[in-house]
């Protein structure tokens, strides 16, 4: 069996900008990537703190410091609201107890703290 586990988080992201006329996803600064283990292309959860919406989307590497909503993920934030980014894995119930989530606690300008 098979279940569910947290495996990477960025904590109180601030959005940088929203392109509603972009095909989809959530641009995230290569630093952001890199530290919480996150690769492009991987489905992620976003949770917006502000509004409360939760959706899914995938990883694009984005410039330094950014948080970009794109496509109809655009719709569901706005410039200046924080978002948790989070990915999860499938593992059984022993590799699951042996797996370390990799959380990073962002500052105001997207940077790890």
């Amino acid at each position: 069996m098979l279940i569910t586990v947290l495996k990477s988080k960025i904590h109180m992201a601030t959005v940088t900008d929203t392109l509603p006329n972009y095909d989809g996803s959530i641009a995230i600064d290569k630093q952001l990537i890199e530290a919480s283990g996150l690769i492009p292309g991987e489905k992620v959860h976003v949770l917006n703190f502000d509004n409360s919406h939760r959706f899914e989307t995938y990883v694009i590497e984005g410039e330094p410091g950014e948080i970009s909503l794109r496509g109809p993920a655009a719709k569901l934030g706005q410039k200046g609201e924080k978002v948790v980014i989070i990915a999860y894995a499938l593992a059984t119930p022993e590799e699951a107890k042996a797996l370390k989530a990799k959380i990073v606690k962002v500052n105001g300008r997207n940077e790890v703290k």
